[in-house]
């Protein structure tokens, strides 16, 4: 993937606030052929110009960092590189072009791709034994998380306002969730064995009961859950009216995340958990400890720290379980997932797995030169009964290599020469000579040769080379 078009970006910011070069340029104290030449990408943007930038067009950075042009470039390349779409290839300029210059048609492309992805494996997709088709919704989901920057001020707002009456301090949160559901709701809190649950709430009795299987925090967690299902009800169903998403099972899902939002917020607020990180400098662990919540409830709540104005360092977020299947995805730091196919097996997030429960780190960069300090651990779930397996995933966190050294993982690692180079997917990496690779990319002809046995499993020609085809593997 090639680096964003930042010139690109601010002329469509320009002109869809009615600003002309001239206006632009007296307002930012450069000349108009200086500025011209900024929007066709011929000449650098200083950082004093960037800051002045964001200013002038009242945009926060991000807006200009090409993140959000590098989420969708990518998305129109895994499009574009699907042999069934047609023969001829698109090249990657244009995929770029199109994100930069015209984000609405990019969007309209992916509506229409998603749409035919969905008639196809409607029609010759998973099929259930009673012979009914599904179509999991998931990532309709997760692009309104995404669009939202996985950051919602109301529900903050109202977590804020529920802990400032929990006796917390003095109780502890537990005890203080506890106590608020049974004092404001009339709901008793019991623990007992629940297989095939975690938590069932009883309306008649006037009942939670959680599963014994669930560790202190957990409980914790499904309590607040609770009261953000009591409490913030109407709020968030405004939030899943407004979405208007196409099936009802993605509006569940929704519902569901929501509540698990409130529920972070409540036990981890805003403001404590953001000092917090930034004096434990974003080690996970210690604030699992302090706030008395989980590896991957911390984690998820330091991805959700987007408040304007108040912002923490922007981290991706990811939870894959060992066959690769990603559970949960979010990225606030720009990193470009790839949405149809597995992830670069080189990838810190799969090596975790050798080492349950410590966190391993990676300087990982991609194709493009950008780069990430990466941080993956394990988490294990309790198993329903003894001889099954326990559940286990790795949670993985990044964030741009210039916000390492605010991040404690980074500490003792030569950040200039540690990198690893990794692709988004084997299909879509044009890394040549690649031991791990599982998949031909889907934009080379295969460059196949009997007399010699290369070290990497596909060997394909230069871009251009020739017509696009597929390979069987060698």
């Amino acid at each position: 993937m090639s680096k964003p078009l930042i010139g690109r970006i601010v002329r469509r910011l320009r002109q869809e606030q009615g600003l002309t070069q001239q206006k632009l340029a007296a307002r930012l104290g450069i000349s108009t052929s200086y500025l011209n030449l900024i929007e066709h990408d011929q000449r650098g943007i200083t950082a004093a110009l960037l800051i002045k930038l964001t200013e002038t067009l009242q945009v926060d950075l991000a807006a200009l960092s090409g993140s959000d042009e590098r989420q969708m470039e990518q998305a129109l390349r895994e499009a574009f590189a699907d042999p069934l779409i047609g023969s001829e290839q698109v090249p990657d300029s244009e995929a770029q072009l199109i994100a930069a210059s015209a984000p609405a048609a990019a969007q309209a492309v992916l509506g229409l791709y998603r749409a035919y992805q969905a008639v196809r494996e409607e029609t010759g997709g998973i099929t259930l034994p009673s012979g009914r088709k599904i179509l999991l919704p998931n990532e309709e989901v997760r692009d309104f998380f995404h669009e939202h920057a996985n950051h919602f001020p109301e529900l903050e707002a109202a977590a804020e306002a529920l802990g400032a009456e929990l006796p917390a301090a003095t109780l502890g949160m537990n005890h203080a969730l506890a106590e608020r559901l049974r004092h404001k709701h009339g709901l008793v809190v019991s623990v007992a064995p629940l297989p095939g649950a975690l938590r069932v709430f009883d309306p008649a009795r006037r009942q939670l009961v959680l599963s014994e299987t669930l560790p202190r925090e957990s409980r914790g967690f499904q309590m607040a859950f609770q009261l953000g299902l009591i409490e913030a009800r109407e709020l968030i169903e405004e939030i899943v009216r407004r979405a208007t998403l196409t099936t009802r099972d993605a509006g569940e899902l929704l519902r569901i995340g929501l509540i698990n939002y409130f529920a972070g917020a409540v036990l981890m607020p805003y403001a404590p958990f953001l000092g917090a990180a930034s004096e434990l400098r974003h080690d996970v662990e210690h604030l699992a400890m302090r706030f008395g919540v989980s590896f991957e409830q911390a984690c998820h709540r330091l991805s959700a720290l987007q408040r304007q104005g108040a912002r923490g360092v922007p981290f991706f977020f990811l939870r894959v379980d060992p066959a690769g299947n990603v559970s949960k995805r979010f990225s606030a730091a720009g990193f470009p997932f790839a949405r149809y196919g597995g992830n670069c097996p080189r990838w810190i997030v799969h090596s975790a797995f050798a080492t349950p429960g410590s966190v391993r780190v990676q300087v990982a960069q991609l194709p493009d030169g950008v780069t990430y300090l990466c941080f993956a651990r394990t988490i294990t779930s309790s198993p329903a009964h003894w001889g099954e397996p326990p559940p286990t995933r790795v949670v993985a966190m990044g964030c741009d290599i210039g916000r390492a050294g605010e991040v404690v993982y980074a500490d003792g690692i030569d950040l200039d020469r540690a990198a690893v180079g990794i692709g988004l997917s084997c299909r879509l990496c044009d890394r040549p000579d690649c031991r791990s690779r599982a998949f031909p990319p889907l934009a080379h002809r295969l460059s196949l040769d009997v007399s010699t046995t290369s070290a990497s499993p596909y060997r394909f020609e230069p871009a251009g080379g020739g017509s696009r085809t597929s390979g069987a593997g060698t």
